[in-house]
């Protein structure tokens, strides 16, 4: 019963309202002199290749980062730190069984560098997606 309700309040409402619009936007379609449609053409033209380029794009990202090797510079540059963070943490302070040096000038620069990119990357990558939508 309810169904039946609602599909009679759906076509009252909805189908001569719907083909009303449908119908005034095909009379000023056909209405609209030859400059105004070749501008629109040209506009739907231009939106379709721009998608097309975004496709083209994000196929390319994903050709050249779907080797493995690709991939290896970030990690393998990152595995120094956290060698010497492991062995810092585990070996010299938890089993006590030797000292190493503290990192000094640049290369503690980057290790600082590395840290915030992949513990702090995403969180800024969150934040900026935030102030974006204001």
């Amino acid at each position: 019963m309810l169904s039946t309700v609602l599909a009679w309040l759906g076509n009252l409402i909805g189908g001569p309202f719907v083909k009303a619009a449908l119908d005034a936007y095909r009379a000023r379609l056909s209405a609209e002199n030859t400059s105004e449609k070749i501008v629109a053409d040209l506009a739907a033209r231009e939106l379709d290749v721009a998608a097309r380029e975004r496709e083209l794009a994000t196929q390319l990202v994903i050709v050249e980062q779907g080797r493995w090797y690709t991939a290896l510079p970030r990690p393998l540059f990152a595995g120094a730190f956290i060698i010497y963070t492991w062995k810092v943490v585990v070996w010299d302070k938890v089993f006590g069984l030797g000292v190493t040096d503290p990192l000094g000038g640049d290369v503690a620069q980057w290790a600082m560098i590395v840290l915030t990119a992949y513990f702090g990357g995403r969180s800024l990558e969150k934040v900026a997606k935030i102030l974006a939508r204001k």
